[in-house]
Order: C-alpha cells, then structure tokens, then sequence
C-alpha cells in the first residue's frame, strides 16, 4: 500500500531493511512458528521489494526527504522487540538511528500499524495514533498499544481509519435544501512539531481499501511535509 501511494504521489523511492535474523518464521497454513526455519530480515525483505533493496546501515538522510516504516508484526518482531516486551521493548539499534537523524534533520517520518511504536520509544514526546483506545467488541483488537505508547511518554491521539458520512447529507437553508453527496474521508495523526505522520491501518479490523486509502492519508501527509 505505501508503494502504491508514494508512486502515485511521484516519489523515487529507496528500500531498507536491517540486516539481521528474523525473531521467528511463521507458518501461515498453520499460524504457527515454524520451528525448523530460519530467516534473514533483508533477504527475506529483498523477496517482497523484488530485490530493490540495502541495507538500513546504509540509509542516511543527506540522501532522502523523508522516512516511511511500514507496519505489521514485523514491527513488533523485527524492528522492535514490542511483541514480546510491550512497553520495556527495545528497538534495533539501525532504526532507532535513522529515527534520530531524520527527526534531527527535521525531515518528515511515516509510520502505519503498529510502527508508531517505534516513534513512541525513540523521540520523547512524540504524538502518534494506532487508532482508538477501546476494543470496542473487537473493532480495535489491539487497542492495548495505545496505553504502552502512553507509559513510553509518548501522546496517543484516537484517530479512525475512515469517517464515513452517509449517502445523502442534507441542509436545509431558508427553506430551501441542498443534497451532498460526501467522499468518506481517511485518517492520519500530524505532529507537525515532530514531523511524525501516523494512521491505525490493520490496528483496525475493517475493510480493506479503508485500510489502503487511510495509508494513502498518511503518505500524502509525508509528501507534503518535505515542502516538495
């Protein structure tokens, strides 16, 4: 979904992964770690991006206007060990680093799922959203993140994926009334001060081109931020 945005916005992108082993490998028939298996996580990367990818030691910001980081258990897992540790996690010493030199550049960083974590360890003070706080009967499965980011210091903002406005929305104006028919519109949290651009993406279970298009918020969020 960020690849598909960020072509669309006419960005040239680079592609980065840490270059260290993979916590587990998982078995998705099963949903099970599949314990015979080891992985690396640029290789591993290097399979999804098609090969178009280096290693994060090699990311400098002099090169780039900004840094997006992509969700999922990886996140958790791989740049972080917040699945495991929760609010004690740690972040991989690469990412925490491109963290710190982007925010210091005062460059633009994107962060969708469960990634906002990584701001919320790494830059003091930081405003970010994984959506609301309540599981809301299962809505928001993981709506436990937002009280670790909260325990990090960070602000947790409740963001939605999507605001979805009814088919026919009407006001009536001296008797005379006009019918609208309103484009839903998606969601990202921008701490304008940070330059920290979040949405809740799978934190949520809901569709998924609200998912795609509240990523695409985030995206045009961070384009517009570099000032290009």
């Amino acid at each position: 979904s960020v690849l598909v945005h960020l072509s669309r916005g006419g960005a040239e992108v680079h592609m980065y992964a840490p270059d260290v082993p993979q916590m587990h490998v998982i078995d998705h028939s099963k949903g099970q770690p599949a314990e015979a298996e080891s992985r690396n996580v640029l290789v591993e990367s290097a399979r999804i991006a098609r090969g178009k990818i280096a290693s994060l030691a090699t990311l400098t910001t002099a090169d780039h206007d900004a840094v997006i980081f992509p969700g999922g258990f990886g996140a958790a897992k791989n740049l972080s060990t917040f699945a495991v540790d929760g609010k004690d996690c740690k972040v991989n010493t690469e990412v925490e680093r491109v963290l710190k030199d982007f925010h210091k550049a005062g460059k633009p960083i994107g962060l969708c799922c469960i990634s906002p974590v990584l701001a919320a360890k790494v830059l003091s003070g930081a405003e970010v959203t994984v959506g609301h706080e309540e599981e809301e009967g299962g809505k928001w499965p993981y709506a436990g993140t937002a009280g670790a980011i909260k325990e990090l210091g960070a602000k947790h903002c409740v963001k939605e994926v999507t605001i979805s406005f009814p088919d026919n929305f009407h006001i009536e104006r001296q008797h005379k009334m006009s019918v609208f028919s309103l484009t839903p519109f998606y969601e990202a949290h921008v701490d304008t001060k940070n330059k920290v651009v979040t949405t809740p993406a799978f934190m949520c279970e809901t569709e998924l081109h609200k998912i795609f298009d509240g990523i695409g918020a985030m995206v045009k969020n961070v384009l517009k931020l570099t000032g290009k």
